[in-house]
C-alpha cells in the first residue's frame, strides 16, 4: 500500500512542479525528512533543487530576533524575578533548592498558557479567588467543595492552612511574575518557545515577514494543534500561502466516538483547515490483517520475542530498497537497550549470512552509559563529603572508581590500592590518602568547595578521560558524542551559575548544585549512527509520526503506557484547564490513539507485545486500544504467550573422589606434617565436602573490608580481652579472687579498644577513630566480657593455670584394618583449677548450646542434631589430658548467650555431665570411639567427599555454590 509520504510527494510535485525549491516543508519532527526526500527523488528522477525542511519549532523561531533561552537560564531568570516580588512584599527570599521544583511547574504552566493564548493575568486572578474561597469557607459542604478539593489534592500538603496561605500569596504575584519573567528574558535578548508562539499568533512577531522567502508553506503530518498554531495556520491558509497534508482514515474520522480523530475533526470542522489530499480514505478497514499479540512475563522479556518473531521478516531486508519495511515501535522507551541487545547483527537464509542494519532514531541515553555511571559515582562521593562534612569517603566508592572501565586505572595500581585498604581495614578512606595518588584519582576524590568548582571538576574529569581514550585510541563514536554533549551541558550550567548564583558554597547550596548537575546530565541523549532508509528502524511512538512500515512491532502496549495515564504536574486545576482550553488527560489519550491507529493504516503485518507481569508500575493489562480493535476492526488476532524456559533439572550433588592428588594432601596428616585441629574435625563432621574445599583444596574466602564486623571478629576480640585480663592478673598471682576481678574490671573498655586494633590491624597499639558501628561492636565486646566476669566472680576463688595453651598428642586409629597415627592439636582458651578439679574453658560468642541427645547424633553428618561446641570441647579435653597425663578434667563451655540460664556444663537429656564423674568419663571414652570412626572414614581412599544432607549445614557456608546447592 502506498505510504502517506509517497502520496504527499506525488501531490507536491503535481502542485508545485519546478517551484518546489521555493517551498518550506514543516514537520513535527525531523524523522520524516529523509523519507520525503527519498520519495521526491524517485518521482522526479533527475537532479532538482530541494525544498527547505524545518520542524515546526525551528520554523516558528525564525519569526523572532530573540534566541530561545536554555532551561537553566529560564529557571534562574524566573528565580530572580520571583525573589524580587517576594522582597517587595517584605518577605524573606526563597532558597533556590526549594524553588526549583516549583519553578519547573510554573515554567510548564507558562508555556501552556502561551501556546494556547490564555490571558495569564485573568487565569491566575481566578485561581487566587478559588484559593481564597477554599481557605476562608472551609465549612462548605463536601459537594460544594468538590472542585476545590480537586485543586488542593494536586499539591502534596494540600489542606494545610499554612500551605494554602503561601499558595494564595504565590498566585497573587503570579501575573507580575509572568510579565516580569518575559521582560527579563527579553532584556537579555532571549525568549521562550511558548512566547514565540504567542507573539506570532497575536501578530506581534519581531520578524513578521520571515515567511517571505518561501512562497509556499507545506505542513505535513500534523494532528493536535495548540491554539497558537491553529490561529497562525488559519491566517496563512487565508493568505493562500499553505498546503496542509493530514494523514486520516474514515475509521476514526466518521465515528465521533473514536478518540483518535478528535483533533483532526477539530482541525477541519472548527479551525477550518483544508487537507490537500482531499477526503479521508478507508485504509484500516480496507486492509484486513492478522495481528499477533505477545504476552510476556516481565519488562525485559518483551524484547526477547524479537529474536524469533523477526525471523520471517528478515528476507524483506535483502531488497536493495527496503525503506519502510520493518519498524520496532517502543511505546515504552526504556526497552531500547534490551531491544538493541536482542536483535542479531546477521541472519541466515539457508544459503548465506546477511548483515542486519539497525537504525535508532530515539537517541542513545546517557543514563544507559558508563559515563553516567561515573558521573553518578562522583555525585555520590561529593554528596557524602558535603552532607557528612567529613574528610573521608566510603571504601566501596573507592573500589567502584578503581573498577570503573573509564578510569584507566591499571591492574597493578588497582591491586596495590585495594591491598592497602584491606590490610588497614579502611572502611572510610581519608581523602589525603587518595589525593596522594595524583592524576584522575586525586581529581575525582577532591572535595568541591563552591558551585564553580563543582561544574569545573566534573568537566575536567570527563575531559581527562576523553583525552586519555583518544591517546590510547580506545574511544568509540557514541561515547565521544556523549562526552561532548555532557561537557557542553555542564558548561551551560556553569555559565548560568556564574551569572545568576555565583559563589554558592554552603553544604545546603552545594547539595542543590549537585542535584542540578544530575538533572542536567540525566536527559542527555545522542543519536546513534545508522541509515534511516535501510534495515530495521527502532523508534518511539512520537518518532513514528507520518511514517509507514510493512511490518510493525509495537512493544510496551500496556494500559498506563499506551495511552499514558500520568500527566505533567501543574498548578492549574483540571476544571480551570478545561474552561480555558488547556490540555487535559483526554488530549493525551487522543494523541496516543491517533499515533497507534495510523500505524495500522498501511501496514501488512502488526505484532503487539505487552508485559503481563503486574507490579507497582504496571497493571499487567494490555492497552484498551487492543480491546477496541478486537470488537471493531474485523482483524484476526493470534494470542501468543512467550515464556522463558526454566530448567527444572535438579542439581546433582558434587562428589570429590580421593585420587592421588587428594590422598597426597591427606597423607600429610598421617606423616605428622599436618596436624588435625578441633575446627577441622568439626568441619568434616558438619560436611565432608566443605572440609575438602577448606583443608584439602585450600580454597579461602577472599578477604574483604569488614564494615559491620562479623561475629568471628567479635569472638576474636573477646578472646583477646579475656586473655589479656587474666594474663595481667596471673602475672601478680595465679589465684583469682572475686575482689581482684572486681577491681580490675575497670580496664575492660581499654582492653576492648586494644582488642579491636589487634584483630583488625594486627597491632594492639594502632590508633583508630571508631565510627558508629565500631563503637557498637566495642560495646558488645565489653558486655560479653562482663557477662563472663560476672560468672567468674561467683565461681571465685580459682587458680588460672594457663591461657591459650597449646597441646598436641598422637592419636592412633585404623583405616581398613591398618593402624595409622595422626597428631591432634588444640589451643585451649583457659585452664584453671577449682576445689581440686582441673577445668578447661572454651569461650563461645555464637549460638552454641549445651544440650545434646547422644554422641551418635552429634557425629552424624546428615543429622540436624549436631553440636560442634561439644565435639570441640571434648576434643580439647582429650588432648589436654593426654598431653599432661591428667584424668578427671572437666570440660566447661562459656556460651555467652546461654550461660546465664544453662550454666557451663553440657547436658544430655536432663543430666549435667559434671554431676556424675563416671558418666563424664564414659562420654569421653565414647567420644574416642566416634573420633576413630570419623578419622577412618576421612582417610579411607574409597570414601569420597560428599555434601551433607542437612540443609542447616549449608546455611552460612562460603562454599554453598561449590557444593552444588
Amino acid at each position: 500500500m502506498k505510504p502517506f509520504l509517497r502520496e504527499v510527494a506525488e501531490d507536491l510535485v503535481t502542485q508545485l512542479g519546478d517551484n518546489l525549491q521555493h517551498a518550506a516543508i514543516i514537520f513535527n519532527n525531523k524523522r520524516p525528512v529523509a523519507y520525503l526526500q527519498d520519495h521526491l527523488a524517485k518521482i522526479i528522477n533527475k537532479p532538482f533543487w530541494s525544498p527547505s525542511f524545518f520542524t515546526i519549532q525551528e520554523f516558528f523561531a525564525l519569526s523572532s530576533e530573540l534566541k530561545v533561552a536554555d532551561a537553566f537560564t529560564q529557571f534562574f531568570t524566573l528565580y530572580q524575578k520571583y525573589n524580587e516580588l517576594v522582597l517587595q512584599n517584605g518577605e524573606a527570599k526563597i532558597d533556590p533548592a526549594k524553588f526549583y521544583p516549583i519553578a519547573r511547574i510554573i515554567l510548564s504552566d507558562f508555556a501552556q498558557i502561551d501556546n494556547d493564548l490564555v490571558n495569564a493575568g485573568k487565569l491566575f486572578e481566578q485561581l487566587e479567588d478559588f484559593a481564597e474561597v477554599d481557605y476562608q469557607f472551609d465549612y462548605l459542604s463536601e459537594e460544594q467543595q468538590e472542585f476545590l478539593k480537586g485543586f488542593w489534592s494536586s499539591y502534596s500538603e494540600g489542606k494545610h492552612k499554612k500551605q494554602q496561605e503561601q499558595f494564595i500569596k504565590m498566585w497573587g504575584r503570579m501575573p507580575d511574575l509572568y510579565h516580569g519573567y518575559h521582560e527579563a528574558l527579553k532584556e537579555k535578548g532571549l525568549t521562550t518557545m511558548g512566547h514565540i508562539y504567542r507573539q506570532l499568533a497575536e501578530g506581534k512577531a519581531g520578524l513578521p515577514n520571515f515567511t517571505g522567502t518561501y512562497p509556499k508553506l507545506v505542513f505535513v503530518g500534523f494532528n493536535a494543534l495548540s491554539r497558537a498554531e491553529a490561529v497562525v495556520f488559519k491566517r496563512w491558509q487565508d493568505q493562500a500561502k499553505t498546503l496542509f497534508y493530514f494523514d486520516t482514515d474514515t475509521y476514526y474520522m466518521k465515528d465521533t466516538l473514536q478518540e483518535a480523530g478528535l483533533f483532526l475533526r477539530k482541525n477541519f470542522e472548527v479551525n477550518g483547515l483544508l487537507n490537500a489530499l482531499g477526503a479521508s480514505k478507508s485504509l484500516i478497514k480496507a486492509n484486513p490483517k492478522t495481528v499477533n499479540v505477545y504476552k510476556t512475563q516481565g519488562q525485559v522479556a518483551q524484547a526477547k520475542i524479537l529474536s524469533t518473531a523477526l525471523q520471517a521478516d528478515y528476507p524483506l531486508l535483502k531488497a536493495e530498497d527496503n525503506a519502510g519495511k520493518i519498524a520496532l515501535i517502543l511505546a515504552d522507551e526504556s526497552l531500547l537497550l534490551p531491544v538493541l541487545q536482542t536483535i542479531p547483527t546477521h541472519y541466515h537464509d539457508g544459503a548465506e549470512k546477511h548483515p542486519i542494519n539497525i537504525n535508532v532514531t530515539m537517541g542513545y541515553p546517557l543514563v544507559a552509559s558508563s559515563i553516567f555511571g561515573l558521573a553518578d559515582l562522583w555525585l555520590s562521593v561529593q554528596a557524602q563529603l558535603i552532607q557528612g562534612e567529613k574528610d573521608t569517603v566510603y571504601h566501596r566508592e573507592v573500589e567502584a572508581f578503581l573498577s570503573h572501565p573509564l578510569t584507566g586505572i591499571t591492574e597493578l595500581t588497582r591491586s596495590k590500592i585495594q591491598q592497602k585498604l584491606l590490610a588497614e581495614q579502611l572502611a572510610e578512606v581519608p581523602l589525603s590518602r587518595l589525593k596522594a595518588q595524583k592524576g584522575l584519582l586525586a581529581m575525582f576524590f577532591t572535595k568541591v568547595e563552591n558551585s564553580a568548582e563543582a561544574t569545573n571538576t566534573l568537566q575536567a574529569i570527563f575531559k581527562h578521560i576523553l583525552e586519555q581514550q583518544l591517546a590510547h585510541k580506545t574511544l568509540r563514536q557514541t561515547e565521544a558524542d556523549l562526552f561532548v554533549a555532557t561537557i557542553k551541558e555542564l558548561n551551560r550550567l556553569h555559565d548560568a551559575l556564574n551569572t545568576y548564583l555565583p559563589g554558592l558554597n554552603s553544604p545546603k547550596e552545594l547539595s542543590f548544585i549537585l542535584s542540578l548537575i544530575q538533572k542536567a546530565v540525566q536527559g542527555i541523549a545522542v543519536p546513534l549512527t545508522g541509515e534511516p532508509l535501510q534495515g530495521i528502524q527502532v523508534m518511539g511512538l512520537l518518532e513514528s509520526r507520518s511514517l509507514d512500515f510493512d511490518q510493525v512491532y509495537i512493544l510496551g502496549v500496556n494500559e498506563g503506557l499506551l495511552p499514558q495515564t500520568s500527566v505533567s504536574p501543574s498548578f492549574i486545576p483540571d476544571s480551570i484547564r478545561r474552561a480555558y482550553g488547556l490540555p487535559v488527560l483526554e488530549n493525551q489519550d487522543a494523541i496516543s490513539a491517533y499515533m497507534f491507529y495510523r500505524l495500522l493504516q498501511r501496514s501488512s503485518k502488526v505484532s503487539l507485545v505487552y508485559n503481563a507481569q503486574a507490579d507497582d508500575t504496571n497493571t499487567g493489562e494490555p492497552t484498551r486500544f487492543l480491546r477496541q480493535l478486537e470488537y471493531e476492526s474485523g482483524y484476526t488476532f493470534n494470542y501468543l504467550e512467550h515464556k522463558q524456559s526454566i530448567s527444572t533439572e535438579q542439581k546433582r550433588p558434587v562428589i570429590i573422589h580421593k585420587d592421588e592428588k587428594v590422598m597426597a594432601v591427606l597423607n600429610k596428616y598421617l606423616t605428622g606434617e599436618t596436624q588435625l585441629s578441633a575446627s577441622a574435625l568439626t568441619s568434616y563432621v558438619n560436611c565432608p565436602l566443605q572440609f575438602f574445599y577448606k583443608y584439602v583444596a585450600r580454597i579461602e574466602e577472599p578477604k574483604e573490608i569488614s564494615e559491620n564486623l562479623e561475629a568471628n571478629y567479635i569472638g576474636s576480640m573477646l578472646h583477646f580481652v579475656l586473655e589479656t585480663f587474666y594474663g595481667d592478673l596471673m602475672a601478680e598471682d595465679k589465684v583469682i579472687t572475686k575482689q581482684r576481678i572486681a577491681e580490675y574490671r575497670k580496664k575492660i573498655p581499654q582492653l576492648a579498644v586494644k582488642a579491636f586494633a589487634q584483630v583488625m590491624f594486627e597491632n594492639e597499639n594502632h590508633q583508630v577513630s571508631h565510627n558508629g558501628m565500631q563503637k557498637v561492636v566495642l560495646a558488645i565486646v565489653e558486655e560479653y566480657a562482663n557477662l563472663i566476669l560476672d560468672y567468674d566472680e561467683n565461681e571465685a576463688p580459682f587458680e588460672v593455670l594457663a591461657l591459650e595453651k597449646k597441646d598436641k598428642v598422637d592419636f592412633k586409629f585404623k583405616v581398613n584394618g591398618v593402624e595409622q597415627t595422626i597428631i591432634l592439636h588444640g589451643i585451649i582458651d583457659r585452664i584453671d583449677r577449682k576445689n581440686g578439679i582441673t577445668r578447661i574453658v572454651d569461650y563461645k560468642t555464637g549460638s552454641d548450646i549445651l544440650r545434646y541427645s547422644n554422641l551418635a547424633d552429634v557425629f552424624d553428618t546428615n543429622s540436624n542434631k549436631q553440636n560442634k561446641a561439644l565435639i570441640q570441647t571434648l576434643f580439647y579435653t582429650y588432648v589436654f589430658e593426654r598431653a599432661n597425663a591428667l584424668e578427671q578434667v572437666e570440660p566447661n563451655l562459656y556460651s555467652i548467650r546461654n550461660m546465664r540460664k544453662e550454666g557451663t556444663f553440657f547436658i544430655e537429656g536432663k543430666e549435667k555431665l559434671k554431676l556424675n564423674g563416671v558418666k563424664l568419663e564414659s562420654i569421653k571414652e565414647e567420644f574416642i570411639g566416634f573420633l576413630e570412626g570419623k578419622l577412618a572414614e576421612l582417610f579411607d581412599e574409597s570414601q569420597p567427599f560428599v555434601p551433607t544432607e542437612n540443609e542447616a549445614g549449608f546455611a552460612f557456608s562460603p562454599y554453598l555454590t561449590l557444593c552444588g546447592m
